[in-house]
C-alpha cells in the first residue's frame, strides 16, 4: 500500500480518539467532595451530565471547594453558632450547586448560599426552640472543635454574635470577617445600603454592651 492509500485509509477504532471521561469532568474526576452527603433527589441540584452546564464545571466547583471549604465553614460558624451545624450548611450547598454552569460558581454566589443556608438553620433552630421552651431563645453550645476553628481568644466574641438578632449579626459578620463594602452587604442582605449601615451601628452599640465596651 502506497502512502496515498494509507493516508486514505480509516483510522482503527478507537486510534487517536481521547479516552471516556478524560478531562470533561465525569462523576469522580476529583469532584468527590462536593458529592459526598448529597441531599436527596428532587432537593434543587441538577444532576449532572443533563444539560446544567458544559464540561469543566464539575472540576471548578471543585477547585472552589478545596480552595475556600474552611473559610466558608468559619463564615457558617459566626452565623450558626456551631461547628457541625455550618460544616452541614456548607456541604449542602455544594451539593446543591452541583451541575450548575461555571459562570453561577463565583465564589460570591457561593458565599450568598451559605448566608441563606445559615439562615434556614436559624429559622428551623427558632421554631423548635418555641416549641420545645417557649419563651426561650435556643442559643448553641459552644465545642472543642469550634473553639479550634476560631480561636479561644474569639469565643467571647462568638457568644455575644450569637446573642445578636440574625440581621445585625450578618451585617456585622459580612462587613467584618469578610471585609465586604456595603454595597455588597446589602446585595446580599436585599437591603438598601442606608439600612446597612444603621443595622452595623446598632450592632455594635449593642455588641460594646455585650462585651463591656471590648468590642
Amino acid at each position: 500500500m502506497n502512502s496515498e492509500t494509507a493516508a486514505r485509509a480509516p483510522a482503527p477504532p478507537g486510534h487517536g480518539a481521547e479516552p471516556a471521561g478524560t478531562g470533561a469532568g465525569p462523576a469522580g474526576s476529583g469532584a468527590e467532595p462536593v458529592g459526598t452527603g448529597a441531599g436527596p433527589a428532587g432537593s434543587g441540584a441538577e444532576p449532572a451530565g443533563t444539560g446544567a452546564g458544559p464540561a469543566g464545571s464539575g472540576a471548578e466547583l471543585a477547585d472552589l471547594y478545596s480552595e475556600h471549604w474552611l473559610a466558608l465553614v468559619r463564615l457558617a460558624v459566626l452565623l450558626v453558632g456551631d461547628r457541625e451545624s455550618a460544616e452541614d450548611v456548607v456541604q449542602d450547598v455544594f451539593s446543591r450547586l452541583h451541575g450548575k454552569r461555571p459562570d453561577a460558581l463565583s465564589l460570591a454566589y457561593v458565599r450568598a448560599c451559605v448566608l441563606n443556608g445559615s439562615r434556614s438553620v436559624l429559622r428551623r433552630r427558632g421554631v423548635a426552640a418555641r416549641a420545645a421552651r417557649p419563651g426561650r431563645s435556643d442559643e448553641p453550645v459552644d465545642s472543642a472543635e469550634t473553639a479550634a476553628l476560631l480561636g479561644e481568644s474569639r469565643q467571647e466574641m462568638l457568644s455575644a454574635l450569637s446573642r445578636l438578632p440574625r440581621r445585625q449579626r450578618e451585617v456585622l459578620v459580612l462587613r467584618y470577617y469578610l471585609d465586604l463594602p456595603d454595597a455588597d452587604i446589602a446585595r446580599m442582605t436585599r437591603v438598601r445600603e442606608s439600612t446597612v449601615r444603621s443595622t452595623a451601628s446598632r450592632a455594635l452599640d449593642r455588641l460594646q454592651r455585650e462585651l463591656g465596651g471590648q468590642a
